[in-house]
């Protein structure tokens, strides 16, 4: 064989790269005469995948439930994924941040138009079984989507709305962490008791969050966005996105769940507590809490009437 020019270049660049980490490229050729041809369900763990699917009931419809779940687990593993990268940027470009919200916009779109799956895709009957040997595991233990939330606002804004006035910037995460806005859904805050749900989901979870909440205290999504120029943050496109993504978050996409929820809690027999025992409406629906990521995007009047009439 002719060694061309191009794949002498190829074979100089190898021996750079490798010189760079201190191996011997020599080394590394031989090594693949003996690799084996890659293919699809290796390089996408395909068995793995579809093994990782086990129910807790006879019930066939408890299939779509768990598998509808870890899609939107492997979503939010996509949407920290770019924010990660966005927020990690010193100072973004125009055009990289645009893309990078798009990107994370899209897949919440996906989000929020899947729930088709669950209104629809259950009997009712099966659900109401299965449900009760999910308990006391519930959605609201999703530790992706509130590093989501963490990355994409300030913490002001996550804070339970009957306790912002006396939490700022310089209060300590650990008192921030008790006062966010899902605490509500698991703590009694006239007694201080947290049930099962909370409790547990802290254990595993506590520490993590807070390292979190400190590293994107001064580099989440609302933070990069106002480190760009002036004259870009007042772009037509560029607050249109910014406006979208928070809506769909927190009114379209929580709304979509909020119904489905309502859907079958309240089919059979009345109301009836969500599978980890928490007051699911004033967790859920956002007029209650008011999570906004973006609030200066916003007018008075949307303010006001923030996850009314929806």
């Amino acid at each position: 064989m002719d060694i061309t020019p191009a794949i002498e270049q190829q074979l100089n660049d190898l021996e750079k790269k490798f010189k760079a980490i201190n191996q011997k490229t020599e080394t590394h050729l031989e090594g693949l005469l003996w690799a084996k041809p890659i293919t699809y369900w290796d390089y996408i763990q395909t068995d793995a995948l579809l093994n990782l699917q086990i129910q807790r009931t006879t019930l066939p419809d408890e299939m779509v439930f768990i598998m509808y779940h870890q899609v939107n687990e492997l979503l939010f593993k996509m949407i920290l994924w770019e924010v990660e990268q966005l927020c990690h940027t010193d100072q973004p470009e125009t055009a990289y941040f645009t893309e990078k919200l798009m990107r994370i916009s899209r897949y919440f779109d996906m989000l929020t138009t899947s729930f088709d799956i669950m209104g629809d895709g259950m009997e009712v009957d099966q659900y109401m079984k299965f449900r009760n040997t999910l308990t006391p595991a519930s959605g609201f233990q999703s530790a992706q989507y509130r590093l989501i939330e963490f990355a994409s606002t300030d913490l002001i804004n996550l804070i339970d709305y009957r306790y912002r006035a006396n939490i700022d910037r310089n209060t300590p995460y650990e008192h921030a962490l008790e006062h966010l806005y899902w605490q509500a859904a698991g703590k009694d805050y006239k007694t201080g008791e947290k049930s099962y749900l909370l409790s547990q989901f802290e254990k595993r979870y506590k520490g993590e969050f807070l390292r979190f909440m400190e590293e994107y205290n001064t580099i989440n999504i609302w933070r990069k966005f106002k480190q760009l120029p002036e004259e870009t943050q007042k772009d037509a496109t560029l607050v249109k996105a910014m406006r979208h993504y928070d809506y769909t978050v927190n009114v379209t996409w929580v709304m979509g769940h909020y119904n489905t929820a309502k859907k079958y809690i309240e089919s059979v027999s009345g109301p009836q507590e969500a599978t980890g025992g928490s007051d699911w409406k004033k967790y859920m629906h956002p007029k209650y809490q008011r999570r906004i990521f973006f609030p200066e995007l916003w007018s008075e009047e949307e303010l006001k009437n923030w996850g009314e009439n929806v």
